[in-house]
């Protein structure tokens, strides 16, 4: 009898081990791992896009309850769109995630990405953000996952119409015949460039400056936020508003990254991007006419296209070459006007 009662304590007291030790598998489980995720972005803090990355940064921290910090290493420190992309799908991990231009993927086989930088494709802001906040938006930011890339898009938002700038004046196309424009490496704008008549020339964006400052290029093209954030006006203080394309942009988040996160956590990151999308919706336009009033009142030499036909006609062959294998969806984002 005793050793049947030895049996039945030592069955229970085993039960009660398990017990307990299962319940503790269970509470680590529910804690959330805390998660530091390093952002590159290569304007300044200042800038338009540099706001917006700053207001995300808050929104994922609020909302993962401070479990995910958000480390913004801005003024491309950690080097241009490209060296960014390049080290991202190069199996890199020191970069979790980046601001780039939605035209950045375009060389890495992001066909739908590249309808976002065609020259004049959007009318105004009204356009772009019709597109950004509609159905077809999320088709858009999802392409990198079809296409294999180990990276997702988070949120869009925009910077700004695109304008060239030049150490010399610009006040019509027929100026830019035979100028040297910095371009990034990327066959929409160069072939805008050429069809304006003007050279393409490839230079990182971290050189830019230096660039402009020795004759290597004689122009380049930015929105204005960030024609002011990098200070190009002290070395091509002429600029000339022809809008050739909205400043699209996206952030992304690497697929290592990504699968560090918790489901909550990954829910705080969707969540923090369509706040800071809608952040850069409200702050973009009057962060830009603050820029551009005091560009004027320090004396840079701005001039205004009243009429952006010529441009666009200018462009015609390199628009009609980029959208021809997608024709129909090229046309819906045109029909969001």
């Amino acid at each position: 009898m005793k050793r049947v009662l030895f049996v039945l304590l030592a069955l229970l007291l085993c039960s009660s081990m398990v017990f307990a030790a299962g319940g503790k598998e269970t509470a680590e489980a529910g804690v959330e791992k805390n998660v530091k995720l390093v952002y590159a972005e290569v304007n300044p803090l200042d800038s338009i896009v540099g706001k917006t990355g700053l207001y995300f940064k808050e929104q994922v921290e609020k909302l993962s309850d401070g479990t995910v910090t958000i480390d913004i290493q801005a003024s491309g420190v950690l080097g241009s769109e490209n060296d960014v992309l390049d080290s991202i799908l190069g199996g890199g991990t020191s970069i979790d995630m980046s601001r780039i231009s939605a035209f950045a993927l375009t060389s890495y086989g992001a066909e739908k990405s590249k309808l976002l930088s065609i020259p004049f494709t959007f009318e105004n802001r009204e356009h772009f953000w019709a597109f950004a906040n509609s159905d077809l938006a999320p088709e858009f930011l999802n392409e990198p996952q079809e296409i294999g890339l180990p990276i997702r898009g988070v949120f869009y938002g925009e910077e700004g119409f695109r304008h060239f700038f030049a150490a010399k004046p610009i006040s019509s196309i027929k100026d830019l015949a035979g100028m040297k424009l910095r371009v990034s490496n990327d066959p929409v704008m160069t072939g805008m460039v050429k069809g304006l008549g003007a050279s393409p020339t490839v230079v990182s964006f971290g050189e830019l400056y230096s660039a402009l400052q020795t004759g290597v290029v004689d122009g380049a093209e930015q929105p204005i936020a960030n024609y002011k954030a990098n200070a190009f006006q002290e070395v091509a203080p002429n600029l000339i508003l022809n809008g050739h394309t909205l400043g699209a942009i996206q952030v992304v988040i690497t697929d290592t990254a990504w699968n560090k996160l918790s489901e909550k956590q990954r829910s705080a990151i969707m969540e923090a991007g369509k706040l800071a999308q809608a952040y850069n919706a409200e702050i973009s336009e009057n962060a830009e006419n603050e820029v551009l009033a005091g560009l004027k009142a320090e004396g840079v030499n701005v001039v205004d296209v009243a009429d952006k036909a010529p441009w666009a006609n200018a462009t015609k062959a390199v628009i009609d070459e980029n959208t021809k294998n997608q024709a129909a969806l090229y046309q819906k984002i045109k029909d969001m006007k």
